[in-house]
């Protein structure tokens, strides 16, 4: 493998991100030259022979899978709805393990039935990583924006160290990094080794004014990096992400309404220019910056 292709098979993308069937996803994003996709469970059980079928079309494109998600909801519940969350787990994780894939994101509970007592959110995020281990099945944390008791990173973190499971790390995106205004200072805190997952995105805008704006900007206008206003910013979290030490894979997690009414083979080419942008000048800085881009005067 040459040393060109060892950093651009850091990142890979999201399905969320294109319009269209699973194969043919699949088959843009492998034409782009990326190696690796992050699915979600819908990919599977939309499939129109059946989940099964879907994992096989995966396994046929030769993509290894960066992660499946997305649990939500999980910790801080009680009585039927934490058994019904179990049993939603369970089966998430029976699709995860068909598809080889090793770790399994679940985002931070919004539910107003949702407890702010530590130790029981402590106590289910334990028990999320048991019902893992059999799978061999590594569980990503990811703090949201607006989680009703975890919406920072930090705070999931604190979570993660006090429930000490081996498969427990932290799944990291850096939309709410940004969406939260959270120091990147406060990275020096985490280990590397437990960072399971970095997903990245950027968006158009300085300022998220309200929760609604938050949650509209997450789910319909995200961009990949280098093409919104946080460039700067995404370069520098890269780069302190890789200086802490942080060797695993990055997603673009690119939630775009726009980006869905357009062909495939386009979307992927712009995920292919933020992939060598990060992979290839922000982290080895070999290769001039394309187009807009000029980050290397500002980090230098």
């Amino acid at each position: 493998m040459s040393q060109f292709e060892g950093k651009f098979d850091d990142f890979g993308m999201d399905t969320i991100t294109l319009a269209g069937p699973l194969k043919a996803k699949l088959d843009a994003m492998k034409a782009a030259g990326f190696t690796q996709v992050m699915l979600l469970a819908r990919d599977l059980v939309s499939h129109p022979e059946g989940w099964r079928a879907a994992v096989q079309e995966v396994k046929d494109s030769g993509l290894r899978v960066t992660g499946f998600q997305v649990l939500r909801d999980f910790e801080g519940l009680s009585g039927h709805l934490h058994d019904y969350k179990v049993d939603i787990a369970k089966s998430m994780m029976e699709m995860c393990a068909a598809l080889d894939c090793r770790v399994m994101l679940a985002c931070s509970s919004t539910s107003t039935h949702a407890t702010g007592d530590t130790d029981k959110l402590v106590q289910d995020l334990r028990k999320l990583a048991m019902l893992a281990i059999p799978m061999n099945i590594k569980i990503a944390f990811e703090a949201l924006s607006w989680g009703r008791n975890v919406n920072e990173f930090p705070q999931a973190w604190d979570l993660i160290s006090q429930a000490d499971m081996p498969n427990l790390g932290l799944g990291f995106d850096s939309f709410h990094l940004f969406a939260t205004k959270t120091p990147l200072d406060e990275l020096e805190i985490l280990d590397p080794s437990k960072i399971f997952l970095v997903q990245l995105a950027d968006f158009m805008w300085n300022e998220i004014k309200t929760v609604e704006e938050r949650i509209t900007t997450a789910r319909t206008f995200r961009v990949f990096p280098g093409e919104g206003v946080h460039s700067e910013a995404l370069a520098e979290l890269v780069l302190k992400l890789h200086q802490l030490g942080y060797r695993g894979d990055y997603s673009f997690e690119v939630f775009n309404d726009d980006y869905q009414q357009m062909p495939l083979e386009t979307v992927a080419a712009r995920a292919r220019r933020a992939a060598l942008w990060l992979g290839e000048d922000v982290l080895r800085r070999s290769v001039p910056l394309p187009n807009q881009m000029r980050l290397r005067q500002a980090l230098a």
